[in-house]
């Protein structure tokens, strides 16, 4: 047999065209692609900018099992129907895309058991960092995740004992306000609805925060003027007509969500009900149709966007090896608009 040389796999030998054409070690371009955080802005532009131009594709599985961990952070939110996670997930991704990093985003469709199946889905793709919208989560998702040694950023509240990371609002405080902020417009006969609590915690933190604020004001709790229902616009305009049909004299309804809010405000208008003659309405989480519904619809905003740039600095922080617990309460903000 003739004396040549050992050829190496193709991958390895693209990879060398890639230091070649940036003018950088191996290393370097491996930590681009594999750990883009460690490196600078301006290495890591030089690096990617030569890999699109010599069209290196790297081997992601083999990477992943070499290192133990992708370039890929999972995010799991309660449904991707629902917009208000759309601008959470982008706030992510934006952040993250700038250090080199991807979003793989998942629908857990509010069950706890989906979740966990998605974290382990998850972690088997060696993901380097999980987003969590629950706060809850079953005994094998936690265990997993201590396993797994990965940083972890709970977003759906503020719980007394985060996971790892939270970046968050707290929705009790929230519904504290908005109902303060309705009796403070002269409504006694306040109406609530909600999702279920039951599996629910932010609905759960949510009645808590409501029937607080009745207490703080001396007003007893009513359960006429309490609901729980499924998602949805027509659960808003059936919950809207059973309480008002339950306490004739309700005089307001906060409704834990904007999309039960507009199914209400949809059926006062079917009825010829006048807002806020009849009866007024809030809603939650400030979607853009509540500005341009007649009337427009008082509600909470909340700082979804930066709460999913904040999560992924955090994460970002936690790779580089800041190892400070992470505990950020960005607020909310009461709008008052025509319907209160």
């Amino acid at each position: 047999m003739a004396e040549g040389r050992v050829r190496t796999g193709g991958g390895e030998a693209r990879m060398r065209d890639v230091a070649r054409a940036a003018g950088v070690s191996l290393m370097t371009v491996s930590r681009a692609l594999r750990e883009p955080h460690k490196l600078s802005e301006e290495t890591r532009k030089i690096v990617l900018d030569a890999v699109q131009k010599i069209g290196y594709v790297p081997n992601s599985i083999a990477a992943n099992l070499a290192s133990n961990r992708s370039s890929v952070v999972g995010q799991i939110v309660p449904s991707i129907r629902n917009s208000l996670y759309a601008e959470t997930a982008k706030g992510t991704s934006d952040v993250l895309r700038s250090a080199g990093l991807h979003l793989l985003l998942a629908d857990s469709g509010y069950s706890l058991q989906e979740e966990e199946a998605l974290i382990g889905a998850m972690l088997s793709q060696r993901v380097c960092g999980l987003i969590l919208h629950n706060t809850d989560h079953t005994p094998r998702a936690l265990q997993m995740i201590e396993r797994a040694g990965v940083p972890v950023i709970e977003t759906g509240d503020i719980p007394r004992r985060p996971l790892d990371m939270v970046v968050s609002y707290s929705n009790a405080e929230a519904a504290k306000a908005m109902t303060l902020h309705l009796a403070a417009r002269r409504y006694r006969r306040i109406g609530f609805v909600s999702l279920d609590t039951r599996i629910n915690r932010r609905a759960r933190e949510r009645q808590r925060g409501y029937l607080a604020a009745l207490k703080s004001l001396g007003i007893p709790k009513d359960p006429a003027l309490i609901a729980e229902v499924e998602p949805g616009l027509t659960s808003g305009a059936h919950a809207l007509v059973d309480m008002m049909t339950r306490a004739p004299d309700v005089e307001a309804i906060f409704f834990a969500g904007d999309v039960l809010a507009i199914g209400a405000l949809f059926e006062t208008q079917r009825r010829g009900w006048k807002v806020p003659g009849r009866v007024a309405i809030a809603g939650f989480d400030d979607l853009d149709i509540l500005q341009h519904t007649v009337p427009r619809l008082t509600c909470l905003r909340l700082p979804r966007l930066e709460i999913g740039r904040r999560s992924a600095e955090a994460l970002l922080d936690r790779m580089r090896g800041t190892k400070n617990p992470v505990r950020v309460d960005l607020g909310f903000e009461v709008i008052q608009r025509e319907s209160t």
